[in-house]
């Protein structure tokens, strides 16, 4: 009897005990653990170009399996076991948890706010709202036209893809989209895009990175205004120069130091207007791109039209070499040429951007 007593006691006791945490790798359905990964933008405060990051608060939601935490076959039609906060936090401490972090957040993260989910088959929910800043690639090539992704990446930072591998199914995508009220002024928010690739580790290994795309269409109304307009308009500036020019039996009937201080003029024009861009713009000072091309083309433009009144008007090299008659041709050839290549060079720049 005692013994009997001793051994109910001991059950008793064993039953009663918090279960053991165990936090190694979920090996019931062998290697790699797959976990299911997926983003939802619930706002998007900011955009800075200059600096290529935005500021956004995302749900990210992770899924996986681990048998460890099946309950019992009578309790297999129960509800999930739901987490939330403080408790959400503890559980985590003693189960699996995939070691995902965000690689490409800027400066300290706002509190997160974390909840589980657990199934009686053992299937397990994690999500959690993180807000900060993010770094992204930004495209100048297409500025102000085209699509720019604002990027969240997650990174499996402790396991590699031999033990665990970051995937995405119809309802992850479904869960990735920007929120009802999501909004960034000056631009349309489109959908999101999920991605899977390796990034390099050491001794060879390689670890799982999902990458969300949230894609983002600029209002361009505003910089074709500031920006467009001034830049095709200072093109004329040289081309003036060049048509004011008259010719009667043969002679120019304006002097050169007039129509020179006109493209000195719209130098100075030109070079201000390039400062006030690139100090508004920063990230358009280096690289390729539609402003920088009109820029260069504005450039360009001035040099062929002081070179016409140079070369042309005042030292009259053409009449000197072939007379008058071909200089006046010549001339009348300049006329529409040269306005002919300038605005087909600058509707192409256009066009590519807008390509």
């Amino acid at each position: 009897m005692k013994t009997f007593l001793v051994a109910l006691a001991a059950l008793v006791l064993a039953c009663s005990a918090p279960a053991t945490a165990d936090t190694s790798l979920p090996m019931g359905k062998g290697l790699p653990v797959l976990v299911k990964a997926a983003i939802g933008y619930v706002e998007v405060s900011a955009f800075d170009e200059n600096a290529s990051t935005f500021r956004a608060t995302v749900d990210i939601r992770l899924r996986w399996e681990d048998l460890r935490l099946r309950r019992p076959a009578a309790e297999a039609n129960d509800p999930p076991r739901i987490l939330r906060g403080e408790a959400a936090l503890d559980e985590m401490k003693r189960i699996w948890i995939p070691d995902v972090v965000i690689s490409n957040q800027v400066g300290e993260a706002a509190p997160a706010e974390t909840g589980l989910r657990i199934f009686p088959d053992g299937r397990v929910e994690m999500l959690k709202r993180v807000g900060g800043e993010f770094s992204t690639p930004y495209d100048v090539l297409h500025f102000p036209f085209g699509q720019q992704e604002l990027q969240v990446h997650l990174a499996l930072r402790a396991e590699t893809t031999s033990q665990t591998a970051l995937a995405f199914d119809q309802d992850d995508l479904d869960f990735s989209r920007p929120g009802a009220n999501a909004r960034l002024d000056g631009w349309a928010l489109r959908f999101v895009n999920l991605a899977i690739e390796a990034q390099p580790g050491w001794y060879g290994a390689s670890h799982a990175i999902v990458t969300a795309s949230l894609g983002a269409v600029r209002d361009p109304g505003p910089i074709i205004a500031s920006i467009f307009v001034p830049l095709l308009a200072s093109l004329l500036i040289p081309l003036l120069a060049v048509w004011l020019n008259r010719v009667e039996d043969g002679a120019f009937q304006i002097e050169t130091f007039e129509l020179v201080n006109i493209i000195i003029g719209g130098l100075f024009a030109v070079i201000a207007l390039n400062f006030t861009v690139n100090s508004v713009y920063e990230v358009l000072e280096s690289g390729d791109n539609p402003i920088n091309r009109l820029f260069a083309l504005n450039y360009v433009t001035l040099a062929i039209s002081l070179a016409v009144n140079v070369l042309l008007f005042r030292f009259r090299v053409v009449e000197r070499a072939f007379g008058v008659y071909v200089q006046e041709q010549f001339y009348l050839f300049l006329t529409w040429a040269i306005p002919l290549l300038v605005l087909t060079t600058a509707a192409a720049i256009i066009l590519v951007a807008l390509a």
